[in-house]
C-alpha cells in the first residue's frame, strides 16, 4: 500500500496552496484519499519535476480505481473465490438467504458479488468504512486468500 510519505517526497514541496491544501502534506493526504488529483499540483508540471510527476503517476495508478470508501480490488490477483462476499457483514444483513448462505447475492443491495470470475464492488456507499458512522471493518481483507482487496 501507498504511504503519504511516499507520495510526499515526490512532491514540490513548496506549500505554495496552489492545490488549495495547507501544505504538500496536506495535498498528499487528499492524493492518497482520492480528494485531489495530481493535476491540482501546478508545480509539478513545471520543468525539472518531470521525473517526480512520472515516479508518481506510477505510484498511484493503483489506487487510481479506487472507491469513494478506498476500496481498491485488484483483479490480476482475484481468482473469484467469493470469500469477502460471504464474509462481508453488510453483505450478510442485506442478503440473508443468498450471501449469507455461500450463494450467489439473490438482490442487488449487496457490496461485493463475482462478476466474470472476479469481484467487483457494487453500492459502496452501504460500506461500513463510508458515511458519518465509519467502522474501520476489514472483513474482505482477511478473509482474501489472494490478498486482492485493500483499503487506501
Amino acid at each position: 500500500m501507498v504511504s503519504i510519505m511516499e507520495i510526499y517526497q515526490l512532491l514540490p514541496k513548496l506549500n505554495c496552496k496552489e492545490c488549495e491544501k495547507p501544505t504538500c502534506m496536506a495535498f498528499a493526504s487528499s492524493l492518497l484519499s482520492g480528494e485531489s488529483e495530481i493535476a491540482d499540483c501546478p508545480p509539478l508540471y513545471e520543468s525539472g519535476y518531470e521525473s517526480q510527476l512520472q515516479e508518481l503517476q506510477s505510484l498511484l495508478a493503483p489506487v487510481s480505481g479506487a472507491t469513494e470508501t478506498g476500496l481498491v480490488i485488484h483483479e490480476e490477483l482475484c481468482f473469484g473465490c467469493g470469500n469477502c462476499v460471504v464474509a462481508c457483514p453488510v453483505n450478510v444483513a442485506n442478503d440473508p438467504h443468498g450471501a449469507a448462505l455461500g450463494l450467489a447475492p439473490s438482490n442487488d443491495k449487496v457490496i461485493l458479488e463475482v462478476a466474470g470470475g472476479v469481484v467487483t464492488a457494487k453500492n459502496v456507499g452501504e460500506c461500513r468504512r463510508f458515511g458519518q458512522n465509519k467502522i474501520l471493518c476489514d472483513v474482505c481483507i482477511v478473509t482474501c486468500p489472494s490478498k486482492a482487496i485493500e483499503f487506501v
